[in-house]
């Protein structure tokens, strides 16, 4: 039989798993990767600590070499090597050899593509000038190390409030910069709900980097002093020795649309659930591509390399025969900055508002990291969604300096495998008081949203709090209310609920806070079973703050 030829386009991440499943599957096969850059399969998520001198050999950031392609897996890697047309009828490529600028043509039975994404680049006046980069590849960051050890910046702006942003930061700052991160939006961290980005901020700025929210670049140009000044839409005028664009990146899907190969509205290429184009002799996996979401159904983009790895490994499924299916992206994602760690999965509150979901709630809830008994613990700020008809898990985004990334990971899961709130509160996780405790985090969430199934505790819409006639409790003790508390809201500490019972309105909606939301369920359940309506502001004061951060 006829040795069945597989060309890849792009080697990095969805491209190099393809090939080496493919392999696994298929001795016989012929198998080419096609790269236009001089690496394949490196760790593009290692760039930023590589440019931060955490990561301090270049050949770390290398995954896998040609060589070790042809050795181990007899796979042909070229690289410098740029494919510039697809002849589908005739079922080949046109490539173009960037060392040589010799072209020639290369026949396939089957053809993966998988050309990645590239940065966003405005074009804002005097973007060209030197000192001004993106982070993609192993030469941006090797440019961006060279700026460093060779200028000596003093002074950086970041453009983008990102993961790649903050990550950015960090390293800056670890490399002796200052930093000023522009964002248009007016939070950090965009896939985020805003008020969870708000720890993000709160970590950022304890770690001295300035934040401009809310306001967008205008341009570039040179300084008197010989480096650069950031002018901004709101009219500033920011110095800076380097300045870093990480505001995101598009689809390479140049090569896909002129071969009329169909394109999605969120600008990717359009693929079925086993990655395969409107060609059936043609795949695409990875940046380029369009996925559903699991939860909200809508087409996304999600430049994540989680995905792209899964993607390979179904496509390469699907070219030897097997029935492998993509079933869509929960876009499960995990950043660390400062000490700090920012992660989610599934659908947020403003995704399926975006998509006209409804009929979904949402919890607060800011446990210890560990055993409250133990030392070193810090608080975990998660946020939960689940559906109010059945108690599905939608989804959550969790915040803190350690275990969020375990939290996420588990609950991650339980959406894959269509748990509710009920399972959650079920779970059995592993526990000593070291690393967690007897209910976790994810527990904890679990129950909560049950007791709000059950009926046990209503919740108080937060963000109709200041439009709301409701009478407001806090039964903090008097020192913590005096502290700080909820605009407007009486004291009576929970201790003394019982006795004071007189003070409290029967006419009036009564919504109760407290200072993480614990309290404040106790006291919910003693007034519901003494003939008050009561609502609980999920999260107490530690939500309050971050939902109204100027109250």
């Amino acid at each position: 039989m006829k040795k069945k030829r597989v060309l890849i386009v792009g080697g990095v991440a969805g491209g190099a798993t393809c090939a080496t499943r493919l392999r696994r599957l298929d001795e016989d096969a012929e198998i080419v990767v096609f790269d236009r850059g001089p690496y394949v399969s490196f760790a593009n998520c290692g760039l930023p600590y590589y440019v931060g001198n955490i990561i301090k050999q270049e050949e770390k950031l290398l995954l896998a070499t040609p060589p070790w392609f042809q050795d181990r897996f007899h796979i042909e890697v070229r690289t410098r090597a740029e494919v510039t047309a697809i002849d589908r009828q005739g079922c080949a490529i046109a490539v173009r050899d960037l060392e040589t600028g010799c072209e020639y043509h290369e026949p396939y039975d089957a053809l993966v593509l998988s050309p990645g994404a590239a940065p966003v680049c405005p074009p804002w006046p005097g973007i060209d000038l030197p000192g001004i980069f993106t982070l993609r590849t192993i030469p941006d960051s090797r440019q961006i190390r060279n700026w460093i050890e060779s200028k000596k910046p003093r002074q950086a702006v970041i453009v983008g409030g990102g993961f790649i942003g903050l990550e950015m930061a960090e390293n800056l700052v670890h490399r002796g910069l200052a930093v000023t991160i522009v964002e248009m939006a007016n939070q950090l961290l965009p896939p985020l709900d805003p008020e969870m980005a708000e720890y993000a901020g709160e970590r950022l700025i304890a770690s001295k980097v300035h934040l401009r929210l809310g306001d967008a670049v205008a341009g570039f140009e040179p300084s008197a002093e010989g480096g650069l000044l950031v002018r901004t839409q709101a009219g500033a005028s920011l110095p800076a020795d380097l300045v870093v664009l990480a505001i995101g990146v598009r689809p390479e899907i140049k090569l896909a649309r002129d071969a009329g190969l169909e394109t999605g509205a969120r600008g990717g290429i359009r693929v079925d659930d086993q990655m395969r184009t409107a060609d059936p002799r043609i795949w695409a996996i990875g940046d380029a591509v369009e996925v559903k979401n699991l939860i909200t159904g809508q087409w996304e983009l999600v430049p994540l390399a989680g995905l792209a790895n899964r993607q390979g490994r179904v496509t390469a499924d699907v070219i030897c025969g097997r029935d492998t299916r993509f079933d869509g992206v929960l876009a499960t994602a995990v950043c660390g900055f400062f000490g700090f760690t920012a992660a989610l999965t599934g659908a947020t509150e403003k995704s399926l508002r975006a998509a006209g979901a409804n009929g979904f709630q949402s919890v607060y809830l800011h446990p210890r990291d560990h055993a409250g008994y133990y030392p070193g613990g810090h608080p975990i700020h998660l946020k939960l969604l689940f559906r109010t008809s059945d108690g599905l898990v939608l989804g959550a985004q969790a915040l803190g300096e350690s275990g969020v990334a375990r939290r996420i990971d588990v609950l991650a899961a339980a959406i894959q495998m269509h748990s509710t709130v009920f399972d959650l509160e079920k779970s059995e996780l592993c526990y000593a008081p070291q690393y967690g405790a007897a209910k976790d985090p994810v527990n904890l969430a679990g129950m909560l949203a049950a007791n709000v199934l059950r009926g046990d505790m209503a919740l108080a819409p937060w963000r109709e709090l200041e439009a709301s006639d409701a009478f407001l409790l806090d039964v903090r003790e008097p020192w913590e209310y005096n502290r700080d508390t909820v605009e407007g809201a009486a004291n009576v500490p929970l201790g003394q609920l019982r006795s004071r019972l007189s003070e409290l309105p029967r006419d009036r909606e009564i919504w109760i806070t407290c200072e993480i939301g614990e309290r404040a369920y106790y006291a919910c359940r003693i007034l519901a079973q003494h003939g008050f309506r009561v609502r609980h502001l999920s999260g107490g004061y530690e939500t309050y703050w971050v939902m109204y951060p100027m109250g």
